[in-house]
C-alpha cells in the first residue's frame, strides 16, 4: 500500500512538472525557462526534478514521447481521403494538423528553439518534418493522372504546405494575428489547394 501510494505521488509529480514545463515554454520559451522555474511553477521542491529527469532536455524528450504515443486514428476516420486533388481532403488534413499543432504548440515550439543550440534536437526536428511529409506523400499520387502539375517536387510541395501552416500558427500564437481556428483552416485550405493544384476553390 505504501509503495503504491509512493508510486502514485511520483507519477503526480512527473505530470505536474510536465504541465508546468508546457506552460512555461508557451509563456517565455524553452531557452528562457530554467529548471527552477519549472519546479516552482509545479509547486515542487527544486531537487524533485532530478528524481524524474536528468535535465531539461530529457524532460522535453519525454514530452515529445507523449506526443508520439498519442494514437493516430485519422486513417480510420470515414472523413479521411488520401487525395489532395480533392479540396475536402486538403481541408481535412489542414484541420487535423492545425488542431494537433495548436494543442501541442508549446512542445513543438520548444523543439524548434532547442534545435538552435542542440544538435540532437536539430536532428529530431528534421526527422519530425520528414515523417510528416512521408505520411501524406501518397496523397499526391492522383496529380499526374488528373493532369495537374505540382509547384515543385512532391517533397518540396509538401514541405511548403507544412511550413505555411506552421508559420500561420506561429503568427496566431505569438504574433498577435487574430484568427479563429475556422478562419485559419479555411484560409490555409484555399492557399494550399491553389498552391498545389493551381485551382481556385469555389
Amino acid at each position: 500500500m505504501v509503495a503504491a501510494r509512493r508510486s502514485e505521488k511520483s507519477a503526480e509529480t512527473e505530470q505536474a512538472l510536465k504541465h508546468a514545463a508546457r506552460q512555461l515554454f508557451a509563456d517565455r520559451g524553452y531557452l528562457n525557462t530554467k529548471i527552477t522555474d519549472i519546479t516552482a511553477a509545479a509547486g515542487r521542491a527544486a531537487g524533485s526534478f532530478y528524481n524524474h529527469f536528468a535535465s531539461k532536455e530529457e524532460l522535453l524528450q519525454s514530452l515529445l514521447k507523449d506526443l508520439a504515443d498519442e494514437s493516430d486514428t485519422s486513417a480510420e476516420d470515414p472523413a479521411h481521403t488520401a487525395d489532395f486533388t480533392d479540396p475536402e481532403s486538403v481541408r481535412y488534413h489542414i484541420a487535423s494538423y492545425w488542431s494537433f499543432a495548436r494543442t501541442n504548440w508549446p512542445v513543438l515550439r520548444a523543439v524548434q528553439q532547442a534545435a538552435l543550440v542542440n544538435d540532437d534536437f536539430a536532428r529530431i526536428a528534421a526527422r519530425f518534418a520528414t515523417e510528416q511529409r512521408d505520411e501524406v506523400a501518397d496523397h499526391l499520387d492522383g496529380f499526374v493522372p488528373a493532369g495537374l502539375r505540382l509547384p515543385g517536387s512532391a517533397d518540396a510541395s509538401l514541405a511548403m504546405m507544412f511550413v505555411s501552416a506552421t508559420g500561420l500558427l506561429q503568427a496566431v500564437q505569438e504574433g498577435g494575428l487574430a484568427l479563429t481556428d475556422e478562419q485559419a483552416v479555411d484560409a490555409l485550405t484555399r492557399f494550399v489547394y491553389r498552391g498545389l493544384t493551381g485551382r481556385d476553390l469555389d
